[in-house]
């Protein structure tokens, strides 16, 4: 079977389209700037070069049929036919309590990550605009839900209430929700194949870091505590969050700025993180340079950066009594060796110990681990995408 995964951004879509044969990618590509001037679309078959399209595209609807016609193109598309593709998954940012898996699309789950837009303003809206323009454009073929913070619906309550009035957990449904969930799920599971063991019983620390970061505490399989929150903001500091905070600096910061909550808000969520530290940038690509040039702000950024890490990882380690391994993924865990090992330094107290040559690599499935670490330190890729379609797969199998 052939599954088109689809995930959609206020004015961006990324697809794949992937064989499920043999679980990879047959075509690729990104639509910019929908409803703004210059919109584009780059189409990536995976055995041919890549496609730039510029059009009109005022919304999802057009976005999407631009991607589908691109698939079927005699010129570089991939299929024949859309009738080909058996299936479409779309990535949801948020389920609240609702979803603690991924849902056939009825106009019931419809309905329920609409009461969710106000968990997630910003992510819910466009989710729904990819899924009712796929509807409307393939009709009859199954849509998938595959939600950002199902993963997460196994944490206990003593794991995900904050110290609030209980009422307004239950009136404004306030708790933590966790994110990256699909990330999360998916490197796990790679890591129970690369350890040889099952799921149950093991214990695992999985840090997502790149311009978004969490790190997910994971027992038998599932997560029972993860860093981000009621919103993505909470947890490490980030490209341009600013993570953990003593909540009174959100007023005092308000009333010294003279700025309003929607303000402040968007203050925390855009201009702090290791772009406010270092000065420089949200790239932790960008900010490493600049350490290595002298930059002090920037060398600090990074220091504080990993602190906040390690700190997640003990805190974790308590929750789990232990760890058998430590997971690093996403753009910076993947490819920062020298972010790895800066985190991985003194936690040889829970048996962790990097092999500085095999630390070098960059975005490959590895054990980094030395020989006589207990717990080992693992790079896994995510591939959320993959993780999409095979959550996708499962439940159109299943009927």
């Amino acid at each position: 079977m052939k599954i088109l995964v689809i995930n959609c951004g206020s004015s961006s879509l990324k697809y794949q389209l992937l064989d499920m044969d043999t679980q990879t990618p047959i075509a690729k590509g990104l639509v910019e700037r929908i409803g703004l001037p210059g919109a584009v679309l780059t189409h990536r078959p995976a055995d041919g070069e890549k496609e730039i399209i510029t059009a009109e595209i005022p919304n999802h609807t057009v976005a999407i049929q631009l991607v589908l016609d691109a698939l079927v193109n005699p010129e570089y598309g991939v299929v024949k036919s859309l009738e080909e593709i058996g299936s479409v998954g779309h990535r949801v940012v948020h389920g609240g309590e609702k979803f603690a898996s991924s849902v056939l699309i009825t106009d019931e789950v419809m309905q329920a990550i609409e009461e969710c837009i106000e968990l997630a303003p910003l992510h819910n809206p466009p989710n729904i605009a990819g899924i009712e323009a796929c509807q409307k454009l393939m009709p009859g073929v199954p849509q998938v839900a595959v939600f950002d913070t199902a993963f997460h619906q196994t944490m206990p309550p003593h794991a995900y209430l904050y110290g609030l009035p209980y009422e307004f957990y239950e009136k404004y449904k306030i708790r933590k929700y966790g994110f990256h969930g699909t990330s999360h799920k998916y490197v796990s599971q790679r890591a129970a194949k690369m350890l040889n063991r099952p799921a149950e019983g093991l214990k695992l620390i999985s840090c997502h870091l790149g311009n978004g970061s969490s790190i997910t505490a994971i027992k038998d399989g599932k997560s029972i505590e993860t860093s981000m929150g009621f919103t993505p903001l909470e947890g490490l500091m980030m490209g341009t969050r600013s993570g953990d905070l003593d909540p009174a600096i959100v007023s005092f910061i308000q009333q010294k700025e003279n700025l309003s909550s929607d303000e402040v808000n968007d203050f925390l969520n855009k201009k702090c993180g290791v772009l406010g530290l270092s000065g420089v940038s949200s790239d932790f690509r960008d900010i490493e340079q600049a350490r290595d040039q002298g930059n002090y702000r920037a060398a600090l950024a990074l220091d504080v950066f990993s602190h906040d890490v390690k700190k997640y990882i003990g805190s974790y380690a308590a929750v789990l009594n232990g760890a058998d391994a430590i997971i690093f993924t996403a753009g910076l865990g993947e490819n920062s060796a020298e972010m790895r090992e800066a985190v991985v330094d003194g936690l040889q107290y829970l048996g962790a110990k990097l092999d500085l040559e095999k630390n070098k690599v960059r975005g490959k499935e590895a054990d980094i681990s030395a020989p006589e670490a207990t717990c080992r330190v693992l790079v896994i890729p995510t591939n959320e995408e993959l993780m999409i379609a095979l959550d996708t797969l499962d439940i159109i199998q299943k009927g």
